[in-house]
């Protein structure tokens, strides 16, 4: 049931290490929040780096800082998780992006958007979610 949009900067990566990274948040929310391997539901948008404002050193340790290659990870599921289930998605999301695009792990930022069952259609005007019994 998650729903995943990533905002990267314009040129930051190729079509493939997008797909690569993709994959690993997918393999995140599966391994981390049990997410239904099938569940699978992303989009990719790259932004002009005019349009992202944010303060480069905002509750970052030490002397680290953000840089003009700031990704933002909105990911909207359901309710249920644990802050511990929680903490290892953001840890292992981040990690994976950092390596996979080799940029640093501080410009990943990530935020958690719980939503409950009845507020969801993946298609044909249905509330699929609200009798599932195997979902998220």
């Amino acid at each position: 049931m998650p729903f995943v949009h990533v905002y990267y900067p314009e040129g930051l990566s190729t079509r493939e290490e997008l797909e690569m990274v993709s994959k690993d948040i997918h393999g995140s929310l599966v391994e981390h929040f049990n997410v239904p391997k099938d569940d699978y539901f992303q989009m990719f948008l790259p932004y002009p780096p005019y349009q992202f404002y944010y303060d480069p050193y905002y509750l970052l340790d030490g002397e680290k800082k953000r840089t003009e290659n700031m990704i933002y990870v909105s990911i909207t599921c359901g309710p249920g998780r644990t802050v511990d289930q929680k903490t290892r998605l953001y840890k292992s999301i981040a990690t994976t992006i950092s390596n996979q695009l080799a940029i640093s792990i501080t410009d990943i930022f990530i935020t958690l958007n719980e939503t409950v069952a009845e507020n969801w259609s993946f298609g044909q005007g249905l509330a699929q979610m609200v009798n599932y019994e195997g979902g998220e």
